[in-house]
């Protein structure tokens, strides 16, 4: 059996580590949103956590990169998490940091084969949600004409945005938000497609299951026949044989074997005794 790589057991290993800290950084980033009036300490402490968190995932990929074994396919093939990597440092933006992060936890989310796929999706649906509400509040609750001002309107409009229904009681002003309402919209479609394309699939193999097993009853049935047909040969051929091995059979004369009885009527026979001279 094939040993795995060293690339590979530290993805398993770093696995459960990184999403604990995935989780941190959702705290450290909601936290400021809810609590806008927090002490500036709070504040900076959720600043420092964010920063943490993106370096650990920087330094997962740079660990990764130098476990490859081919680390320029390692690069083309791992694009999107280099993008998440430098994305932050780009501009100091925690918008920024909250889509790299949510990038790189999605990407090796991935690699976890014993998450399945409806884990990955009701996931995914929970994450956009929450971490797409915090978003546009921060950016929709300060802006002059926004009608998006506390948790509850920007989780109402998460969902109507994610479903595509669209009401129209809140929307997004400013370009950001704008841009946020577009990522979330066809994230919402992603996913209702995966969904739908999974319950399809299950109804599909359960089909082919059902027709496998009518399949495999017939074939059955079908071999049962051939057997029976083999036996009825083989039966009439030693039949046959029997017959052939006994030769013929002589008859005997029923006449000869068997005294005929006189008839019930007729007169008794006399002895007839000789005179004595």
């Amino acid at each position: 059996m094939k040993e795995p790589s060293r690339q590979l057991l530290w993805e398993r290993r770093s696995q459960t580590p990184l999403l604990l800290l995935a989780v941190a950084f959702a705290v450290a980033y909601a936290v400021p949103i809810v609590a806008p009036d927090a002490r500036a300490e709070v504040h900076r402490a959720c600043t420092h956590v964010e920063w943490v968190v993106w370096g650990a995932f920087a330094v997962d990929y740079l660990v990764r990169l130098v476990l490859a074994a081919d680390r320029r396919r390692f690069v083309r093939t791992h694009w999107l998490d280099l993008a998440a990597v430098v994305l932050p440092l780009v501009q100091p933006l925690r918008l920024l940091r909250l889509v790299a992060t949510l990038m790189l936890v999605g990407r090796r989310a991935r690699m976890a084969p014993q998450i399945q796929l409806t884990t990955y999706v009701a996931g995914a649906v929970v994450g956009l949600l929450m971490f797409g509400s915090l978003a546009v509040l921060s950016v929709e609750r300060d802006a002059p004409d926004g009608n998006i001002k506390n948790l509850g309107d920007a989780v109402w409009w998460s969902f109507t945005t994610m479903t595509t229904v669209g009401y129209g009681d809140h929307s997004p002003t400013t370009g950001l938000g704008r841009v946020l309402a577009v990522g979330l919209m066809l994230s919402g479609i992603a996913l209702l497609g995966v969904v739908t394309a999974n319950i399809a699939a299950w109804f599909i193999s359960r089909f082919e299951r059902d027709d496998r097993a009518d399949m495999l009853q017939l074939a059955a049935i079908r071999e049962l026949q051939d057997e029976v047909r083999a036996l009825r040969g083989e039966v009439a051929r030693l039949a046959g044989t029997a017959a052939a091995a006994a030769g013929p059979v002589t008859a005997v004369p029923v006449a000869a074997a068997v005294p005929v009885a006189d008839p019930p009527n007729a007169p008794a026979q006399r002895e007839v005794t000789s005179p004595t001279p």
